[in-house]
C-alpha cells in the first residue's frame, strides 16, 4: 500500500439550525400551490483578495498558495458561472497570475441581510485538506459555528478540475487539480447577515490551508417549494430493473414538510428514451435535501449515446413543483481509451450501497511477517530491506542472514491451510458485503495463472490459482458478495522498469540476484502490466479493480476494454476503479489509514488494517495492538456518515491462515451489524452535517434518520442539531424493543434512555427517526 491521502468533493455541515417558529406544526395535509425558490446569491469575495497572506509572486499561472505552485487561472472561468446547479461570481479575469482566490484567515464576509438555507463554496486546500470553525452571524446578534473544510486541490477530482497546475519555476505539472462545491447549513429562521471564514494556512508550504475561489448563498421560500440540482444523466444501471440512471437532488426551500400525501415524484422527458422508473421522495423535511435516481430507457431508434435536451421534472399533488432543463445522454455507449470518455465512469450503485468491504493483502511478505509494529507496512519488507537506513534491514541479517534474499521466502509461502470457503464465509458474518484481494504487490509475485511470466502462485510456492479459488468459493458460498481484486501497477524490482531504480540485488553486497520467474526480453507496460490486468478482467471478472501507485500505464485502453467488458455482457456486470490507476478518471477515491473531517460527496472508500500500520501479516504486532471492535464500529460509522465505504484490511499468515485475533474482531463487528446494520447500509449522508461534537453522527435513508452515539447516553441524549424530526414521528433505538419519549427543545431533539436501553447497545448507539405519514 502507498499513502496518497487525497480525497474529493462537497462537504456539508450545519450552523445550529433551530426549525421556524411554527414550521414543525405546519400541516401536511390540504392545498397549498407550490412556490419559487429565490435563485442562489452570489457574494462577492474581490474586496478580500488583498487581504488573505497568499504570496503571489511565483511565476506561472493563477495564485495558489505561498510556495509559488500555483492554479491555472486561464483554464478557470470568469465570471458569472453555473457549478453543480449553483450561480458564482468568480473574478472578471482568471487570466494567468491574476488574483482568484482568498486563504480562510478569520476575515468577514459581509452577507445581504437575508434568511437563508445555506452558503456555498468553491474551495480546494493546498498541503492536505485544511478545516477550521467558521461563524455565522445573525442580525438578532446571535452566532453559530460549524466546521469548513475543503479536499486537497491534488485530489484529482471535483466540481471544477484543470488538467495541469504550475510549479514555482513556472513550468506545467501535468496532474489533474480540483476544486469542489462545499455546503453550509444555516438557520432559515434567523437573518443571517455575516459570515467570519476559519482561521486556516497561511499558505505555506506542507501547512494546510483553505482556499475560497466563490461563495453563493442560497436563500428561503416560503410555504410550500421545492429547487432541482445537479440533475444530469450517468451511465449507471438501476439494481432492481437495469435501466439507466439520471441523478438529481431535491431541495426541500420552503417552510412546509414533504409526505406521501404530497405524492413528490421526479421523472425525466426527453425525445427518444422514457422514464421507467420514477423517483419518490415519501418524506423531505425543510432544507433537507434527497439525492435520487431516476431509471429511464432509450426508444428503439435510440442510439446509446445520443444526446438529447430534456427535462428532469418534480411533481406532486398533481401539480409541477419544479423542473430543470439538461442535456442528456441516453443510453451508455461503449467507452473509447480517452480522459473524456473515462470520465463519464462512475462507481455503480450497489458500491454506494454495500459500505463495507474486506481487503485481503497476502503475498509472499507474509513469510517474513515483520515490521517495526505500528510504524512501517510488514507487505514492504522487500523494499525496506532493501535500504541500509531501515530497521528491516538489520532485522533481515540477524533473523535469516545476508545471503537469504528476499525470493528465498517464496518456497515458504505455502498456502498449505488455505480454506477459501472459510474465507468468504467470515467476511459474510463480519458483516461485508465485499472482498478485495491483492492479485500482486509490489514484489511482483502474482496470486493467478499469469500467462506472461512465471512469477506466480502456480508455477512457484503454493502451485495453486488463490485468486480462482477464493472466486469460486465466493460465487458459490456468499453469493452476495461483491468479489474485487488489487494490483499494483509498477514492480519494485522488476528489471524491464525497476521502481525502486535498479533491479533485484543482494542489499548486503550488491551483487544482481535473480528476479524468479521473469522473462526478460517484455516492454514492461505494453506486454506485462497490461496484458496481466486484462487477464484479471477476463479470467475473473472482478467488480472492483483495485490499482495502486500509478506510474507508467496503458490505463485507458485497459480500462476502456474492461468497462466496455462488462457493460456489454448479456447480463451486464456493474464494476468500478479506483483512483490508483495513473490517469486522471477514477470512480473514488482512497485515503489510507485516514479518514475526511466533513462529506465528500464524490464517491470515496477509506482503507486500513486492523493493524495499527500494517496491511500485510506482522508476527511481531501483539494482539492488544490491533483495533478492537469498538474502534472498527467508530470507524465504519464516522467514515459512512461521510459517504465513504470502509475497506477493512486483513493479512492472512503464509500458510493462508487468518490470525485469530483478526478472526474475532471481524466476527465482534458482524455481531454489531446484525443489530444496527440498517443504519449503515443503503444509507446515505445527511446533507446538513455529518458529525455533532466528537460523539454524534447521521445517516439518512427515504423512510428514516439515524443518529449514531459513539458515547454510552445517558438518561437523556440531546441532539443540538436540526434533526429533521417531528411530534407525532416514533424514535426508537436499535436493538431495544420499546419507542422511546422524546421532545424538541429550543431547536434541539431531546431522547428520554432508559437505562434497559442503554444497558442493551454497545460499541455505538443507534436512534431511529420513523416519519408519521
Amino acid at each position: 500500500m502507498l499513502g496518497l491521502g487525497v480525497g474529493t468533493a462537497i462537504g456539508a455541515a450545519g450552523f445550529g439550525y433551530a426549525p421556524a417558529a411554527g414550521a414543525a406544526d405546519v400541516p401536511d395535509e390540504g392545498g397549498g400551490e407550490w412556490g419559487q425558490v429565490p435563485d442562489p446569491l452570489p457574494v462577492a469575495l474581490t474586496a478580500l483578495f488583498d487581504n488573505d497572506g497568499i504570496d503571489r509572486s511565483g511565476a506561472g499561472g493563477g495564485s495558489f498558495d505561498g510556495s509559488g505552485y500555483t492554479y491555472p487561472g486561464e483554464e478557470l472561468p470568469s465570471g458569472r458561472t453555473e457549478v453543480a446547479g449553483i450561480v458564482f461570481d468568480f473574478p472578471a479575469t482568471s487570466a494567468a497570475g491574476e488574483k482568484n482566490n482568498v486563504v480562510a484567515a478569520g476575515q468577514r464576509v459581509e452577507l445581504p441581510k437575508s434568511r437563508y438555507l445555506s452558503l456555498h463554496f468553491l474551495a480546494a486546500s493546498s498541503y492536505g485538506p485544511a478545516s477550521g470553525r467558521a461563524t455565522v452571524h445573525y442580525a438578532d446578534g446571535t452566532t453559530a459555528e460549524a466546521a469548513l473544510s475543503a479536499p486537497d486541490w491534488y485530489s484529482g477530482g471535483g466540481e471544477l478540475t484543470t488538467p495541469y497546475r504550475y510549479k514555482p519555476d513556472g513550468t506545467k505539472d501535468d496532474h489533474q487539480v480540483a476544486i469542489a462545491v462545499v455546503e453550509l447549513g444555516l438557520d432559515p429562521a434567523r437573518e443571517a447577515v455575516a459570515l467570519t471564514l476559519p482561521a486556516t494556512g497561511p499558505a505555506e508550504p506542507d501547512k494546510a490551508a483553505l482556499h475560497i475561489f466563490a461563495l453563493s448563498a442560497q436563500p428561503a421560500a416560503a410555504g410550500r417549494a421545492v429547487a432541482i440540482r445537479n440533475a444530469a444523466s450517468t451511465t449507471s444501471l438501476l439494481e432492481e430493473s437495469g435501466a439507466q440512471s439520471v441523478e438529481a437532488t431535491l431541495l426541500n426551500a420552503g417552510a412546509v414538510w414533504l409526505t406521501p400525501a404530497d405524492e413528490v415524484r421526479l421523472a425525466v422527458d426527453v425525445d427518444g428514451a422514457r422514464t421507467v422508473a420514477p423517483a419518490a421522495i415519501p418524506h423531505l423535511g425543510p432544507g433537507e435535501q434527497a439525492r435520487v435516481h431516476i431509471g429511464i430507457r432509450n426508444g428503439s431508434g435510440t442510439a446509446p449515446g445520443t444526446t438529447k435536451d430534456g427535462r428532469v421534472v418534480a411533481t406532486g399533488r398533481g401539480e409541477t413543483a419544479a423542473e430543470t432543463a439538461r442535456k442528456l445522454t441516453l443510453g451508455v455507449p461503449d467507452y473509447q481509451p480517452t480522459d473524456a470518455s473515462l470520465i463519464t465512469h462512475q462507481a455503480p450503485h450497489w458500491f454506494h450501497r454495500v459500505k463495507f468491504g474486506i481487503f485481503i493483502h497476502w503475498g509472499v511478505y507474509a513469510v517474513p511477517a515483520w515490521a517495526p509494529v505500528g510504524k512501517q507496512y510488514a507487505e514492504w519488507y522487500w523494499r525496506h530491506m532493501d535500504d541500509p537506513n531501515n530497521a528491516t534491514y538489520a532485522h533481515h541479517r540477524e533473523v535469516h542472514g545476508e545471503d537469504f534474499v528476499y525470493d528465498d521466502f517464496i518456497p515458504r509461502f505455502t498456502a498449505g491451510r488455505y480454506d477459501p470457503r472459510s474465507w468468504v464465509e467470515l467476511f459474510r458474518d463480519a458483516g461485508a458485503q465485499y472482498h478485495v484481494l491483492t492479485s500482486k504487490h509490489h514484489e511482483g509475485f502474482a496470486l493467478w495463472d499469469t500467462k506472461v511470466s512465471d512469477r506466480s502462485s502456480v508455477k512457484l510456492g503454493p502451485r495453486r490459482d488463490l485468486i480462482k479459488e477464493l472466486f469460486d468459493a465466493s460465487r458459490q458460498h456468499t453469493p452476495e458478495l461483491h468479489r474485487g481484486l488489487y494490483f499494483s501497477m509498477p514492480e519494485w524490482f522488476n528489471p524491464d522498469n525497476p521502481w525502486a531504480g535498479h533491479a533485484p540485488r543482494n542489499p548486503y553486497t550488491g551483487e544482481p540476484v535473480p528476479y524468479t520467474g521473469y522473462t526478460a526480453g517484455k516492454d514492461y507496460v505494453k506486454d506485462y502490466q497490461a496484458p496481466q490486468m486484462l487477464e484479471l478482467i477476463h479470467g475473473y471478472e472482478p467488480q472492483v479493480l483495485w490499482c495502486d501507485i500509478g506510474g507508467v500505464n496503458d490505463s485507458h485502453r485497459v480500462l476502456a476494454e474492461y468497462f466496455n467488458f462488462a457493460k456489454n455482457r448479456p447480463k451486464p456486470l456493474e464494476v468500478t476503479v479506483n483512483n490508483r490507476s495513473g490517469i486522471g478518471p477514477h470512480d473514488f477515491t482512497t485515503p489510507e489509514y485516514e479518514t475526511y473531517e466533513n462529506t465528500v460527496v464524490a464517491k470515496w472508500e477509506a482503507s486500513r488494517g486492523l493493524d495499527p500500520y500494517s496491511y500485510g501479516y506482522n508476527a511481531a504486532t501483539p494482539d492488544d495492538q490491533y483495533m478492537t471492535a469498538e474502534e472498527i464500529v467508530h470507524s465504519l460509522v464516522d467514515i459512512v456518515s461521510k459517504n465513504g465505504n470502509f475497506l477493512l484490511d486483513i493479512g492472512p499468515k503464509a500458510d493462508g491462515t487468518i490470525p485469530a485475533i483478526m478472526e474475532r474482531r471481524l466476527r465482534e463487528t458482524g455481531a454489531w451489524l446484525k443489530v444496527n446494520g440498517e443504519s449503515i447500509y443503503g444509507t446515505t449522508y445527511w446533507s446538513r452535517m455529518a458529525q455533532l461534537g466528537e460523539d454524534l453522527r447521521f445517516t439518512v435513508k427515504p423512510d428514516a434518520f439515524y443518529i449514531h452515539s459513539l458515547a454510552k447516553p445517558g438518561a437523556t441524549l440531546t441532539v443540538e442539531a436540526p434533526v429533521p424530526v417531528r411530534e407525532g414521528d416514533k424514535v426508537t433505538m436499535l436493538g431495544y424493543p420499546r419507542p422511546l419519549n422524546f421532545a424538541l427543545h429550543n431547536g434541539a431533539l431531546v431522547i428520554d434512555v432508559p437505562a434497559a436501553a442503554r444497558d442493551a447497545g454497545e460499541h455505538a448507539w443507534v436512534f431511529k427517526v420513523t416519519w408519521a405519514r
